[in-house]
């Protein structure tokens, strides 16, 4: 089957939706790809790679290819040039595109949704939603940064002290750690919330502090944060009052798939905000969650707070993200391609192929003449997200009474151990007392330090137990040849233990280090 990879429309979008990294990966799946030439013009990706890498660069003639793929929707008139019985995958917006979907049904075209791909872990290589969103986390900060006039980071200088910038992040998703991460990595004081208290932990991981809504709401069966209550509303309304009030920055990240975004903030936080503040609305392709948020367009309010509403925060970095995008068709399609025979098929029993198949383009036999048609398949039915599963329930107790077994007690051993110590020490002349006192002091000393140790830093510490080991043995080795022969005994003893100690720290040292080593 032949892929075509066209133009965007749109000639504000420079992403496209193949680089010639994944057009090779197509080809080697048995696919054909035909590129249409200049695709890649404005993502830094010029015809002469996609031709080496195995495509075809065409003209028009693109739209005839048996598989499109695109960022978004194609517009009417392109849409039109696509033939009965074909495939087009790109960001449909099912959710929000009813006729969409009634004209994919008209046009007896195969839709496949980018953007309806199910929030599982096995279709997480394929989630443009995730991979999309971690650059334009990324990008919103950068963004904040051009248009607020001071530095992210604090300084103290000759000329005085320098209080760094205060971010606030409001969702703590894919968009929401990404730019937690950048503005921590900028030096800037970072604060985030989010609905979902267990997120609490990814966010101080990230080097932020977790602000929690008083009412928070729970993780829906999909995956994402449940619509909030009134109660919770309220509650969040009020936090994010006070915390606007103190932020130079807020990057808001509130979207629901498929709907128009939340309204977080209103009229007059905004008026609470200090002049010079930026607010980077990351929700307004989908009508922002600012109330202020004008879609498209970076506006100043009367009290000097500047508001950006870019729609394409992703697209700002067209060569990342086109390369993420490509890779996940290049997964969607390896998925969809068992037999790498470049045959594209459509297995509904699969959870992520019947979650991203809007229409499905077949040939019915039942009239006078065969003719295709299309059937409409979304929704979909919904997909359980994966849970941890519910501890067991404590066995009940038995109600027969069990006394408790004798216990024995296991420092017996030290017993006989003690005495044989205070023997030795007896035994030995008056001059190498003192040193039994300090060798026994190491030793309660060297117990504790090494127990204190979590065993995970237990192989780390190996090196230091190689060079204490490395002490004994060279002690052990000017005492072999003295004459007392219990002296000699001891040494030999200490020079087999030591050098035990020693080699088989090495072997597992090098065994640990095997396990990061990238195969030739």
């Amino acid at each position: 089957m032949l892929i075509g990879i066209p133009c965007e429309a749109d000639p504000s979008q420079a992403v496209v939706s193949a680089t010639p990294d994944t057009v090779a990966k197509l080809i080697a799946l048995g696919y054909d790809v035909a590129v249409e030439a200049g695709a890649g013009e404005r993502a830094a990706f010029p015809d002469e790679q996609y031709a080496a890498a195995g495509a075809q660069i065409v003209g028009e003639e693109v739209w005839d290819a048996d598989i499109l793929t695109a960022l978004d929707a194609p517009p009417p008139e392109l849409r039109a040039r696509i033939r009965p019985g074909r495939h087009l995958i790109a960001r449909l917006a099912p959710g929000r595109s009813p006729e969409l979907i009634e004209e994919f049904e008209r046009s007896a075209i195969t839709a496949l949704a980018m953007d309806a791909v199910p929030r599982i872990s096995r279709a997480q290589s394929m989630d443009v939603l995730s991979s999309l969103a971690n650059i334009a986390g990324y990008r919103a900060v950068v963004e904040a940064a051009s248009h607020f006039g001071r530095l992210f980071t604090g300084q103290v200088t000759a000329a005085g002290k320098i209080p760094p910038a205060t971010v606030y992040v409001i969702g703590a998703g894919v968009a929401g750690l990404a730019a937690i991460g950048t503005a921590n990595s900028m030096g800037a004081v970072v604060r985030a919330t989010d609905l979902r208290p267990e997120v609490a932990e990814q966010v101080e991981s990230m080097g932020a502090e977790f602000v929690p809504i008083p009412a928070a709401a729970e993780r829906s069966a999909d995956g994402y944060a449940k619509e909030m209550t009134a109660e919770q509303a309220e509650a969040a309304a009020r936090l994010y009052t006070a915390q606007l009030a103190s932020a130079d920055i807020v990057i808001t990240t509130a979207s629901i798939p498929g709907r128009a975004a939340p309204r977080l903030l209103t009229a007059q936080d905004v008026a609470g905000m200090r002049p010079g503040s930026v607010i980077v609305d990351m929700a307004a392709a989908g009508g922002g969650n600012c109330e202020l948020t004008v879609p498209g367009e970076v506006i100043t309010t009367d009290n000097g707070v500047i508001i950006v509403g870019h729609t394409d925060l992703a697209g700002r970095l067209p060569a990342q993200a086109s390369q993420l995008y490509g890779q996940n068709l290049v997964n969607l399609l390896a998925l969809m391609t068992p037999a790498k025979d470049g045959m594209l098929q459509i297995d509904l029993e699969d959870e992520i192929v019947r979650g991203i198949t809007l229409t499905r383009a077949r040939i019915d036999r039942e009239g006078p003449t065969p003719q295709v048609v299309a059937d409409v398949l979304w929704p979909p039915p919904p997909v359980q997200v994966s849970a941890a599963p519910a501890p067991a329930a404590p066995p009940p107790p038995d109600p027969t009474p069990v006394e408790p077994a004798p216990q024995r007690s296991r420092a017996w051993w030290m017993i006989p151990l003690a005495l044989l110590g205070a023997a030795l020490v007896l035994a030995s002349p008056l001059a190498v007392a003192s040193h039994y006192v300090v060798l026994l002091l190491a030793v309660i000393v060297g117990f504790y330090v090494i127990t204190a140790v979590t065993h995970a830093l237990h192989t780390p510490l190996m090196s230091e137990t190689n060079a204490i080991s490395g002490i004994i043995l060279v002690g052990a080795i000017l005492q072999i040849g003295s004459a007392n022969w219990l002296v000699t005994v001891l040494a030999f003893i200490a020079i087999v233990v030591a050098s035990i100690n020693v080699f088989g720290g090495f072997t597992v040292t090098h065994r640990m280090l095997g396990m990061f080593r990238k195969d030739a």
